[in-house]
């Protein structure tokens, strides 16, 4: 209640232009848009602002109630009608008055207008939020647990406003005809033709629609690299030496620390028209080179680089958890390794593997870096909508529809997979002693494993080394002489009269990529993990409408969510298009769903009698969280921090509408210079790209260190505890 009054009376209202702060707080008490709510309602004649003032104060009168249900009413009303106030006038007055026609003909003109919403309605918005929230819990909702309130009913309206909003407001295009009227007709006009759902290719006629090519692709994607990310996280937990282990982990996450093109541009050299396979076959057999590569192959291929690692991530961490003692209890029971195996530790992955199957098929279906570089004439959904923008025709209401076909089917995939693990329970990791060795991995699935893993990542090794090669010569395929000079033109530092000049070109993007990124993930992060343990650890309704929302941001291609944002962000209540803010908040919800299956993933392995314990010892849902649950989520805080961070430094799509001359990223950079035929100094770039994310990963895995389990080494060394599930602190 008090931050909610100082948001009204000592706080800037409106977004400001200056940075001069000094002279904003300066006009809080006068009739300029520097004021706050309190000096814009009682002398600006906006009158409108005091309805939120007088919600706070309805809301305090629960101060003077006792403790418990009587205070829930005012908390609600003032609350929660304070936030409905204040979201209604924020849309019904924009910034030439009233919004709408039919409200001015009922009201008259209005003298007034308004901005976007700055500081003040910000934490006036907060306060509202947590006070209804305390009312939800009053009531006895949530277990009457205030954080658990708070935190769902403030993450519901982050994605109400940030994930449904936008994208919503996009999605109204494709009802909308060619003159802006609401029309049924025209979304099936739009996507009721051969182009979307024809089936030529099963005749032989000619291709397949675009819906068929993309969902065709994306559970070829989401099966391969679900498999292959099984496999390399079972060679590095079960079946590697730690040296070993190292490097897997470093190989097979080099993909995901790579911007989207580069593993394009390898595989061009390698495959391409004027390739070495190309070449070696002509030299060898008289074969003259083709296009053979541009497809639907290619793109697999491609697809299989990029998101493997994703999967790698979310195994790694469910391999992990498997309980050892379960695996011993089968083998004393005189199960084999190899039955133990597929009766006991696979049947306990399945979360892992539904989660990372779901990832998969939702990444390859938003996918638009790989399809329009390999992609020939294999058409799918993402480049569709991206054409429909930026093409001749631009069509939004064609992009809308064709973005809901997508969604449409990221819904099926997720209701599927609930569907399949509905009424399971993989708890591994409980309060019980769980001191057991992990069991070695059976001769049969130890070579099938290293027969399939070994010859991908030293693949990989050979797609990168062509890759990065090109940032080392003159003009790929005319001269190959060796040369520094894109490096020095990108990144050059010069001595002048005042010191140490950054005179490369690229300097000024790559420091604002990797401020905005670091601002971007540590709360992505927390706000995913956040959300997966009220999923997995909490039952509220909605919660099915909860997670799809949390999901939504991966089944809509990023392109679209970009423009999204400049639609739904352009003119009041909130007003974000031209601001680093808005980049951040494009990086946050688009990275979101990895963090929240992750650790779905992991809190469906420990047992709830973890949180029952320490809440019955007096600590609180907050303090529980925090000192019993994070410690044994840290595969899963990894891979939500290394994933946030590695794509909000080389996302392209979701970004690209939103860039300025001031916050210019390192991705747009690169596609400029890619543009302007300049590829030496493109992959320059990504080579020092490459070398700060391998180190910012390296650097939050040491940060965050391992999950200690209290098991005995295999081979060895001193048992780290012996008691229970979680070593002792150190």
């Amino acid at each position: 209640m008090a931050l909610g009054l100082a948001a009204f009376v000592l706080l800037p209202w409106y977004a400001q232009q200056s940075d001069d702060w000094y002279a904003v707080l300066g006009g809080l008490f006068s009739a300029g848009d520097a004021g706050s709510a309190l000096a814009q309602a009682a002398t600006a004649g906006r009158w409108w602002l005091g309805g939120g003032l007088a919600a706070v104060l309805v809301a305090a009168v629960a101060l003077v109630r006792p403790a418990g249900r009587l205070q829930a009413p005012w908390l609600l009303v003032g609350g929660g009608g304070g936030v409905l106030w204040l979201v209604a006038t924020g849309f019904l007055v924009g910034a030439g008055g009233w919004a709408f026609p039919a409200l001015e003909a009922a009201f008259g003109e209005l003298q007034v207008n308004q901005y976007g919403i700055g500081i003040g309605g910000f934490v006036a918005l907060v306060a509202l939020l947590m006070l209804l929230a305390s009312g939800i819990a009053r009531r006895g909702y949530f277990k009457g647990d205030l954080f658990v309130a708070s935190a769902v009913v403030g993450c519901a309206m982050l994605l109400l406003t940030f994930i449904a909003f936008p994208v919503g407001k996009s999605f109204a295009g494709a009802l909308l005809d060619g003159d802006g009227l609401f029309s049924a007709a025209a979304l099936w006009e739009r996507i009721g033709n051969e182009r979307v759902w024809g089936l030529a290719c099963l005749t032989g006629g000619g291709r397949c629609g675009v819906a068929w090519n993309t969902l065709f692709l994306g559970l070829l994607t989401a099966a391969g690299t679900t498999i292959l990310g099984t496999m390399l996280a079972l060679l590095s937990e079960r079946g590697a030496s730690k040296p070993m282990r190292a490097t897997l982990s470093g190989l097979a996450l080099l993909p995901i620390i790579t911007p989207p093109f580069v593993v394009g541009l390898g595989l061009i050299l390698l495959f391409g028209r004027a390739g070495l396979v190309n070449q070696g076959l002509e030299w060898a057999f008289g074969i003259e080179p083709s296009r053979w590569f541009y497809g639907l192959g290619g793109i697999w291929l491609a697809q299989m680089f990029a998101f493997t690692p994703i999967a790698y991530l979310i195994m790694r961490g469910v391999v992990q958890a498997v309980a050892p003692s379960l695996e011993e209890a089968a083998q004393m029971l005189r199960a084999g390794r190899r039955k133990t195996f597929f009766t006991i530790t696979l049947p306990l992955l399945k979360p892992g593997l539904a989660n990372a199957f779901l990832v998969g098929f939702i990444e390859s279906m938003a996918d638009f870096g790989n399809p329009i570089v390999v992609g020939g004439q294999y058409a799918v959904l993402s480049t569709e909508i991206f054409f429909a923008i930026v093409g001749a025709q631009f069509d939004q209401g064609r992009a809308a529809s064709l973005a809901m076909v997508l969604t449409g089917f990221a819904l099926a995939v997720f209701a599927i997979q609930r569907w399949l693990l509905a009424g399971q329970k993989f708890t591994t990791v409980s309060g019980k002693g769980d001191a057991g060795i992990a069991m070695a991995l059976p001769d049969g699935v130890r070579r099938t494993v290293r027969a399939v893993a070994l010859p991908w990542l030293a693949f990989t090794v050979i797609i990168y080394l062509f890759a990065f090669a090109g940032g080392f010569v003159q003009v790929w395929g005319r001269d190959y002489t060796l040369t520094l000079d894109h490096f020095r033109k990108a990144f050059g530092l010069d001595w002048g009269d005042h010191g140490l000049v950054w005179s490369g070109t690229a300097w000024a993007s790559l420091f604002t990529t990797v401020k905005l990124a670091a601002l971007a993930a540590p709360i992505t992060a927390a706000v995913g993990l956040l959300i997966a343990w009220l999923l997995a650890r909490n039952d509220f309704k909605g919660q099915g409408a909860f997670e799809f929302a949390a999901l939504l941001a991966f089944a809509i291609p990023g392109t679209v969510l970009g423009v999204s944002y400049v639609l739904a962000f352009n003119v009041p209540p909130v007003e974000l298009t031209g601001t680093g803010l808005i980049i951040i908040l494009c990086f946050m919800f688009r990275n979101l769903p990895v963090g929240v299956r992750a650790g779905k993933a992991s809190f469906e392995q420990l047992d709830r009698s973890l949180d029952e314990a320490s809440v019955m010892l007096g600590a609180s849902t907050a303090r529980t969280l925090r000192s019993v649950i994070l410690p044994l989520l840290k595969p899963a805080i990894v891979a939500a921090l290394v994933y946030s961070f590695v794509r909000a430094m080389t996302t392209v799509s979701a970004v690209i509408f939103l860039v300025t001359a001031e916050y210019d990223l390192a991705t747009t950079y690169i596609i400029g210079r890619v543009g302007n035929g300049d590829y030496g100094l493109a992959l320059a770039y990504c080579t020092v790209l490459i070398l700060i994310l391998s180190a910012a990963t390296a650097l939050i895995q040491w940060l965050v260190g391992e999950r200690r389990l209290g098991r005995r080494p295999a081979r060895g060394g001193r048992p780290q505890g012996t008691t229970g599930a979680v070593a002792p602190a150190r």
